[in-house]
């Protein structure tokens, strides 16, 4: 069970080993594309086509017709990757129960967006975990994890394609552990529980009165989607990439300095944002040099005004 890029791998990985996956449910079509009029299809559907699964679509969790499909593929696991919340009448239907791959060290950043939030808090660390679905989201037992290092300048991004192929390992592992029948599980402790709620637009606005290295980490925890924000004369900036030169300066927060040909920095508390790839609304993104090249800033341009 999933949907977009992020459970492919794990889909392939389990076909390439041999195991019989006998079904695969995925959301519904889409309409979007130019003029949002081209159907489109998941990217774990394309993949169970390519590979010659049978494909369930439901609107309705809950709905006996579908319970009835999902029941008739006498599947002995159900493994979600990326998927919707599940009712208990379809995870408990399986006889060895159904797991799922989490993208954080549980029972830190249980939620929606755990990537994003890691990189946004400055964890050096995150991973994935797999685990036992039970009623309350991101609560069951643990079965494994695997730890992913995050790089000072990594973004959510950068760490989701790394993750996408170390959890697709780590779901492989999982199904070999549960087919051998010799593992043991361990309880999350709630004491430790920290959330990673789902993002939105209205968030991601830029608060350049952080301390540099906080807006450095707001800024990579949101991209590429949906990209933290700022204005420059009423138009939207997003910042893409960035990095930090720490140093004392006393320029207001959101102040600009750059030499219009090669750098783009913003002052912040304790140092700048060394601007590396934005997008003004309208355009496409750009790395720096490219925008500069085609966009005139007056002396003392300040972002966010």
């Amino acid at each position: 069970m999933g949907t977009p890029e992020f459970a492919v791998p794990s889909l392939e990985r389990l076909v390439d080993a041999g195991y019989p996956v006998v079904g695969v449910i995925t959301a519904t079509d889409k309409l979007g594309g130019r003029g949002g009029k081209q159907l489109l299809e998941s990217p774990v559907k394309q993949a169970a086509i390519r590979l010659g699964i049978p494909v369930l679509q439901p609107r309705n969790l809950k709905s006996p017709e579908f319970q009835g499909e999902l029941r008739a593929l006498s599947a002995d696991l159900q493994i979600v990757v990326a998927f919707r919340m599940l009712p208990e009448a379809v995870w408990n239907m399986p006889p060895l129960g159904t797991f799922n791959l989490h993208g954080s060290l549980l029972p830190k950043y249980r939620g929606a967006a755990p990537i994003n939030w890691a990189v946004i808090r400055g964890e050096e660390e995150t991973g994935a975990t797999t685990f036992f679905i039970r009623h309350e989201i991101d609560t069951g037992d643990v079965l494994l994890q695997c730890r992913i290092p995050i790089g000072e300048n990594d973004t959510a991004g950068d760490v989701h394609d790394r993750m996408m192929v170390e959890g697709a390992d780590l779901v492989l592992q999982t199904v070999q552990l549960i087919e051998g029948g010799d593992y043991k599980l361990r309880q999350q402790d709630d004491a430790l529980a920290t959330s990673a709620p789902k993002l939105n637009r209205e968030m991601a606005r830029i608060d350049f009165d952080q301390p540099v290295g906080e807006v450095h980490n707001f800024i990579r925890g949101l991209s590429p989607w949906p990209a933290a924000w700022t204005t420059l004369e009423d138009k939207q900036l997003k910042l893409i990439r960035t990095r930090v030169e720490k140093g004392d300066h006393d320029l207001a927060p959101g102040t600009i300095r750059t030499d219009d040909k090669s750098y783009l920095r913003v002052a912040a508390p304790g140092g700048f944002l060394v601007v590396e790839e934005l997008q003004l609304a309208g355009r496409r993104r750009m790395h720096t040099e490219e925008f500069l090249r085609g966009t005139e800033l007056p002396v003392d341009t300040h972002l966010g005004q």
